[in-house]
């Protein structure tokens, strides 16, 4: 697909601001590694040879049977026995992830008692429960930036929606529309959250609706102020004497335009988004207990002084996704400067 001049410089304006670029494609290469987890840190094996047959634990569940066990139940593949059976019994071999633990395996052969410090086994130590710390920021970092994603795609399109029918109606319709998000706005938004998130049974789809009240303000103002300064230009004007609806009016002619100054804001979204999420994980009405969370790490560093290795790997990590989100967000925000635009020409 060719790129528009105007495009052509907008990218070649993102490359120029050489941190937000290469933050870009660091932050894509963490997400990337992320989305297979399950490859980097698994209690299970990525595979096995077992008399001559292939299997594959980390997709399917295979009983203790399978190798030659007695029972009928999933196969531990960390017990002493099953590793005989398989490697010794079955004179087969085993292929594990880079980490031997899921984010939450509890690992029972400690050292000292937990939280432990890191060591060999456990590169980032463990947590107050036993269960390896690096897998839980792999899979607590994969969860934040997909519940992050949806949250920012989702309120994007609400407020992106709300904001050209403000803007192009005008009127009594951006007077009621305008006064009501003020007053909605105004409502103390972390308490009603935690409300809302106490009372509900907790869940990545339900704590994405309860954000969701509240996220889909942030475009609205662009968006609107996009719409009533473009909709008396003359082209609209020509397009609604030539008989255009005010659907293909608002989609054709207004909308891209005003996208291009919401998509400036969304990596900030993104950023907020993420926060959100890690601020009611840290409080306790995030995500369900047990899930890999790097606020509910975070917790764990307040409860464990002792243990620094908790608090700092989650601060650490949160710093670095929220960095590399800013630093994205300047370069987009640059890139679509017309100003800098203009001054390329």
């Amino acid at each position: 697909m060719t790129l528009s001049p105007l495009n052509q410089r907008r990218l070649l304006a993102f490359r120029a601001h050489r941190r937000g670029y290469y933050s870009l494609w660091i932050f894509l290469a963490l997400f990337g590694l992320s989305l297979f987890a399950e490859l980097i840190a698994n209690d299970k094996p990525l595979f096995i040879s077992y008399r001559g047959e292939f299997y594959a634990p980390f997709l399917i569940n295979y009983p203790e049977t399978a190798f030659g066990g007695e029972f009928e139940t999933q196969a531990d593949y960390r017990d002493p026995f099953v590793i005989a059976l398989i490697e010794e019994k079955g004179g087969g071999w085993m292929i594990w992830p880079v980490i031997r633990y899921h984010y939450d395996t509890i690992n029972l052969n400690l050292p000292q008692p937990a939280p432990s410090p890191p060591d060999g086994e456990n590169w980032l130590g463990t947590d107050d429960q036993g269960r390896d710390v690096l897998a839980r920021l792999i899979y607590g970092f994969r969860i934040s930036v997909l519940f992050g994603l949806c949250l920012t795609l989702i309120s994007s399109v609400i407020g992106i929606v709300a904001g050209a029918v403000q803007g192009f109606f005008g009127g009594w319709t951006d007077l009621l529309m305008q006064r009501f998000i003020e007053i909605w706005t105004s409502v103390p938004q972390l308490y009603l959250l935690i409300i809302l998130a106490a009372v509900l049974t907790p869940g990545f789809w339900i704590l994405l609706g309860v954000l969701l009240l509240f996220s889909w303000v942030a475009l609205v103002g662009v968006v609107r102020a996009e719409f009533l300064r473009a909709r008396n230009f003359e082209y609209v004007m020509a397009a609604r004497a030539m008989g255009l609806g005010n659907a293909k009016i608002m989609y054709r002619h207004l909308l891209p335009n005003a996208t291009v100054a919401a998509m400036t804001f969304m990596p900030f979204i993104l950023n907020a988004s993420i926060t959100t999420l890690t601020s009611l994980d840290f409080l306790g009405f995030g995500l369900p207990p047990g899930s890999p969370s790097l606020g509910e790490m975070l917790a764990q560093g307040k409860n464990n002084i002792q243990a620094p290795w908790l608090g700092l790997a989650g601060f650490m990590a949160i710093v670095m996704m929220l960095s590399l989100l800013v630093f994205v967000g300047e370069a987009v925000r640059d890139a679509f400067d017309p100003r800098k635009n203009l001054s390329n020409l």
